[in-house]
C-alpha cells in the first residue's frame, strides 16, 4: 500500500481512535468495578462499567458464547479486510471518505480487541434523559456510529450527483 495522503490520514485517524478507545477502557477497568458508576453530567451522562457480550443494543447477547465469539470475530475481521481492500483498490478522492472508513475500521478494531481479550466488549458511556437510557456504549461504538452516518451521507450525496448519462 503506497503511503499517500489518503493512507496517512486513514492510519492517523484509525490509530488515534483505537488508542483513545483502549485507553478509556483501561481507565474504566482500573477505576470501576463492574456495574459501578458515577454521574458525569447530572441528568444526562453517567460513566459506568458494564460489559456487552452481544453487539449494538445487545444483538445476539443471548446466543451461546462460542457461537457469539466466533460470529463476531469472523464478521469483524471480514469488515476490516473489506475496508482495507477498498482503501487499497479504490480511488478515494476525498479526505472525508478516508476519514469515514478509518472511523468504522478503528471502531471495529477497538471492539475486536475487547472480544479477543474478554469475550465481550467494555462499555462505559451511559446517556439518558430522565428514566430513558440509551444502551451503554464506548469510544469504538461512537466511531462506528459516526462513521456509518457519514458513509450514508456520502452515498446519498453520490446518488444525487448528476452522471454523464443525465
Amino acid at each position: 500500500m503506497m503511503m499517500n495522503r489518503k493512507n496517512i490520514l486513514f492510519l492517523a485517524i484509525a490509530g488515534l481512535v483505537v488508542l483513545l478507545d483502549q485507553l478509556s477502557k483501561a481507565w474504566i477497568l482500573s477505576t470501576l468495578k463492574i456495574h459501578e458508576g458515577f454521574p458525569l453530567v447530572d441528568g444526562f451522562l453517567n460513566i459506568v462499567h458494564v460489559r456487552n457480550p452481544g453487539a449494538a443494543f445487545g444483538f445476539l447477547s443471548g446466543a451461546p458464547p462460542m457461537f457469539r465469539y466466533t460470529f463476531f470475530i469472523v464478521v469483524t475481521v471480514a469488515a476490516i479486510l473489506l475496508i482495507l481492500h477498498y482503501l487499497r483498490t479504490s480511488r478515494i478522492e476525498t479526505p472525508f471518505l478516508a476519514s469515514t472508513l478509518a472511523l468504522i475500521m478503528a471502531g471495529a478494531v477497538g471492539n475486536l480487541i475487547d472480544r479477543v481479550r474478554f469475550g465481550e466488549v467494555v462499555d462505559f458511556l451511559d446517556l439518558y434523559v430522565g428514566a430513558h437510557h440509551w444502551p451503554a456504549f464506548n469510544v469504538a461504538d461512537s466511531a462506528i456510529s459516526v462513521g456509518a452516518v457519514c458513509l450514508v451521507a456520502i452515498l446519498l450525496r453520490r446518488r444525487k450527483e448528476p452522471t454523464e448519462e443525465n
